[in-house]
């Protein structure tokens, strides 16, 4: 598949301590009408960590079914046992996914070597295309750019979900490699594409799928300036999804406009007030402004 657009890294939504079906395929239908190009669901931003294998097996399965075909869906599959991440991504391939989402093993830091064992047994384990996923905020350890590289020669690893906040790897992942590489932040992803990125994987587009998707588009279309408004428009918005830990923000968010319950798993707690109460406002500003354009 071509990894360009803008995908959404769709939340969870629980109800009662339980995965709320019904909400989710709100969020799918919500999502589609706005002209995203791919859904992602079970990645950090969908609470991934809590799910229990069961509910991740059918979280995806219950998205790829959503989208009827519609549009593709990127599995989220990794996990730090390369074992547990084959199965996952077997699963997603069996379920009908279009490709999967990897994220660097985290907690146990292999080497570098290691680290490339453990995404090619898993390119290795299924026909689905791999996207690596680099957050070394949460993983605490860094694909380098010759890991990269490297790993870029597997035939199924085909692109690159960048999150370390650094726009120099945009260049050096072009220069090295034929990666597709997406941002893993909302307000990069402007500089990304314009460094020759080919989209990105939004936490935001779960609220405003419409306005994140045009602002792709007009970044690969070469209309930086049409891109740079709407860019300017929700630059508040998508600095407030980082008040405190994601998901926390985008759910509240959501919730506030009758998408899902803000409801988390342990250990995330609903956001602290002052900082709820910060997001409520931008939040309110955002939409305000963007119904008087």
């Amino acid at each position: 598949m071509e990894f360009k657009g803008n995908y959404v890294a769709i939340i969870t939504p629980f109800r009662n301590g339980e995965v709320d079906f019904q909400a989710l395929e709100g969020l799918v239908e919500h999502m589609i009408r706005g002209g995203v190009s791919g859904l992602v669901p079970c990645g950090t931003t969908g609470e991934s960590p809590t799910l229990s294998h069961k509910e991740h097996d059918l979280v995806i399965e219950e998205v790829i079914r959503f989208a009827a075909g519609r549009v593709p869906v990127i599995a989220g599959t990794g996990s730090n046992s390369t074992a547990e991440a084959v199965r996952l991504t077997r699963h997603a391939e069996k379920a009908g996914a279009s490709a999967a989402l990897v994220v660097s093993p985290y907690y146990n830091k292999p080497s570098q070597e290691g680290l490339k064992a453990h995404f090619r047994a898993i390119a290795d384990a299924s026909s689905l295309p791999i996207v690596l996923y680099q957050i070394p905020g949460r993983c605490s350890i860094e694909l380098s750019l010759d890991t990269i590289a490297d790993l870029a020669e597997h035939p199924r690893i085909q692109a690159i979900k960048e999150a370390t906040g650094n726009l120099g790897n945009v260049s050096d992942i072009r220069r090295r490699t034929d990666l597709e590489i997406l941002s893993g932040d909302d307000n990069l992803t402007l500089p990304i594409l314009s460094l020759g990125g080919g989209g990105v994987v939004s936490v935001l587009s779960n609220l405003l799928p419409e306005q994140i998707s045009a602002l792709v588009q007009a970044g690969l279309e070469g209309r930086m300036g049409d891109a740079l408004a709407i860019h300017e428009a929700l630059y508040p918005l998508m600095r407030a999804m980082f008040l405190e830990t994601n998901p926390l923000p985008i759910k509240t968010a959501l919730s506030a406009q009758g998408f899902c319950a803000e409801e988390f798993r342990l250990p995330l707690l609903p956001m602290d007030p002052k900082n709820r109460n910060k997001l409520m406002r931008i939040l309110e500003d955002t939409l305000t402004n963007l119904k008087g354009e």
